[in-house]
């Protein structure tokens, strides 16, 4: 295991936080407090009453860990194995939108954060740093985690080619497909506060233009008639050299048609309970979709993300069968006062974290870890 340096952070003078920064919820406190108030309502803010933003951490919470003792951890290590490249940990940062309306660094300095620390990033489709200059930033960094694109659907299909040959010429490694949101979740907290974007600050590869902007009859003025549907998946697919996984995934039948359909893995996630309420937590969904997944195809990638909020929670996740998890808003928190310090920080204290969980439970490898690490009563 590396040596365990778990460093509190300490806030800047323009901050009212006295008190060392120790954990991701000091992090959320300080960013509250750095963040304006339609900023904070953007970032934080969930699908109306919020029920699976605050599910989802506290299923996680609610899992218990089962130690095993006197194991051998002589070389331990985090290293992981995703689509086929060794990776120092299982862990990524996951798409967020204009980063730099949180902070002026945006997804450049978060992208130097997730290098930093060894973990992964799958850059938003709107991105408020252009994708080239992110990509660039980091891809020759032997250290860093996996380089990943999220994509949203595009109903022109020349501008989402144009903008595919745009990711693999920057070096990107897989694209993350967005399949659960074809219209925005209904978020009270941001139709209060409205979305105020900075000057400067604007998603740089969006498309002014594309169709789905333009109002029709039809479920919700008309932007449900450009949702992409399983033909589109399989178009997309034979579009690009790069593996696709489809995010948003939270029912088993639909894990398994996209595997079968070629995508290299699904990405467990109510995406961050923004946009459905009261969805299960995905640590509820997990299970049931690495169960089906594995007996249709072994070799497909199930990642996870919402609601992870320490390095135990990664170890759960990694339990319940995913090959990885992403992290968002603790990130963006961290970044949002500190820039791509505070990103780090976030990141080095889930590391820490998630190597100390693996210890005191009996695993020196990510392979080690098994669902026999969690408590149950069929267990004994």
């Amino acid at each position: 295991m590396g040596q365990h340096l778990i460093c509190p952070l300490t806030p800047q003078p323009a901050h009212t936080m006295t008190q060392p920064i120790v954990n991701l919820q000091d992090h959320e406190h300080a960013a509250q407090a750095a963040l304006g108030d339609a900023a904070w309502a953007y970032f934080s803010g969930g699908a109306a009453d919020e029920i699976t933003l605050r599910h989802n951490v506290a299923a996680w919470q609610n899992l218990r860990l089962s130690p095993r003792v006197l194991q051998d951890l002589r070389g331990g290590h985090t290293r992981c194995n995703l689509l086929g490249r060794e990776w120092p940990m299982p862990l990524l940062v996951a798409p967020m939108a204009y980063q730099r309306w949180a902070h002026a660094e945006g997804e450049s300095g978060m992208a130097l954060a997730a290098a930093a620390q060894g973990c992964g990033m799958v850059l938003s489709h709107q991105t408020s740093t252009p994708l080239h200059d992110v990509a660039a930033m980091v891809a020759s960094d032997a250290e860093r985690g996996p380089l990943w694109f999220q994509l949203y659907w595009l109903a022109d299909r020349g501008a989402l080619r144009d903008l595919l040959a745009q990711v693999e010429a920057a070096g990107f490694e897989a694209l993350v497909l967005t399949v659960d949101a074809p219209v925005h979740g209904v978020r009270d907290r941001e139709r209060r506060h409205g979305m105020p974007l900075p000057e400067g600050v604007k998603a740089v590869h969006w498309p002014a233009s594309d169709p789905k902007n333009k109002p029709s009859t039809g479920l919700c003025g008309g932007l449900a008639d450009a949702a992409p549907t399983w033909a589109d998946v399989q178009w997309l697919i034979g579009q690009t050299r790069l593996p696709v996984l489809l995010k948003g995934i939270t029912h088993p039948q639909d894990a398994v048609q996209a595997v079968k359909l070629g995508a290299a893995g699904v990405i467990v996630s109510n995406h961050g309970g923004r946009v459905l309420d009261t969805l299960p937590a995905t640590a509820e969904l997990l299970p049931r979709i690495v169960q089906a997944v594995r007996q249709h195809h072994p070799q497909a990638l199930v990642v996870v993300d919402g609601g992870i909020r320490r390095g135990t929670d990664l170890f759960k996740a990694l339990a319940l069968g995913a090959d990885a998890a992403l992290i968002g808003r603790p990130a963006l928190y961290g970044l949002a006062h500190a820039g791509a310090r505070g990103a780090a920080h976030v990141l080095r204290l889930m590391r820490d974290e998630l190597e100390a969980t693996m210890a005191l439970t009996g695993c020196a490898h990510i392979q080690d870890i098994g669902i026999d690490r969690l408590w149950s009563l069929e267990s004994f």
